[in-house]
């Protein structure tokens, strides 16, 4: 499997890509918001490339089940018996989409036996492309086609350097910002907290508020293969697909496997 995983990857980073210009298309119109079910907003980008991502899995893995945040309807029942299957968040911030702030992502991971083995995070607007294969390190490739290999920091800085929601900052986080001592705070909106903790530009990304699973593994396959982890709040690996709810624990994305960064919680 790990060999067929790079040998995926490429396909699926064009994927990506293609998703996220069928995301630009409609980001520079006057695009119509929509409610879900748990008010949180939808957008015609959201679907183009939910369906674009699914059309071009069909055809790459035809054999492998996929579950997107735009079919989550998939009963637990059903997916309980999938060993392998394509995690995607066609569009990672739609909050940040609708404010135009150009930080939003196009996630794309596979997961096999509730870990996650491929990871792709392309980010439309800027182009960046953050990507991980298990066993194969982490690597960013910017516009141009240029490739680098990236790595977290491996012994946190001081003062800290964490990424935090633009959206979502909450009591939770102040606090563990107060207890974790001198820090400097980046704002950053979808998945790309994460990917600055795989190129090393902070130390830590404290999520302590809801995510699904699908915001999660993308990032977690790139952090991991970065030399950091991705953990619960009992420092425990996220693992995918092993209850009826896909919502996560609150979770650490970090660098510096030393620390119990779990002492900075209340």
């Amino acid at each position: 499997m790990m060999a067929q995983c790079r040998d995926l990857l490429e396909s699926v980073i064009a994927l990506s890509e293609d998703a996220g210009r069928r995301i630009l298309e409609i980001y520079n119109t006057d695009f119509q918001v929509a409610k879900k079910d748990d008010t949180s907003p939808l957008t015609e980008a959201d679907m183009a490339a939910h369906r674009a991502i699914i059309a071009g899995l069909a055809i790459l893995t035809p054999e492998i089940p996929v579950l997107s945040e735009e079919s989550a309807s998939i009963p637990y029942a059903q997916r309980s018996a999938w060993r392998t299957y394509w995690l995607v968040d066609p569009l990672d911030g739609t909050r940040e989409f609708i404010k135009r702030n150009g930080e939003f992502t196009v996630n794309i991971a596979l997961i096999k036996d509730h870990q996650p083995i491929l990871g792709v995070i392309y980010t439309p607007v800027s182009g960046l492309c953050y990507y991980a294969c298990r066993g194969a390190g982490s690597f960013k490739k910017t516009p141009d086609g240029t490739t680098q290999h990236i790595h977290v920091s491996p012994a946190r800085r001081n003062p800290l350097m964490v990424a935090g929601s633009r959206s979502h900052q909450g009591d939770s986080l102040k606090a563990f910002l107060a207890n974790s001592g001198n820090h400097e705070i980046i704002n950053m909106g979808s998945s790309l907290k994460s990917c600055l903790v795989a190129e090393g530009k902070v130390d830590i990304y404290p999520r302590l508020g809801p995510t699904s699973e699908w915001d999660t593994a993308a990032a977690q396959c790139i952090v991991e293969e970065a030399g950091g982890r991705l953990t619960d709040t009992r420092m425990q690996p996220l693992r995918y697909n092993t209850k009826e709810s896909l919502l996560n624990p609150y979770f650490f994305a970090f660098g510096d496997t030393s620390m119990d960064w779990s002492k900075f919680l209340e």
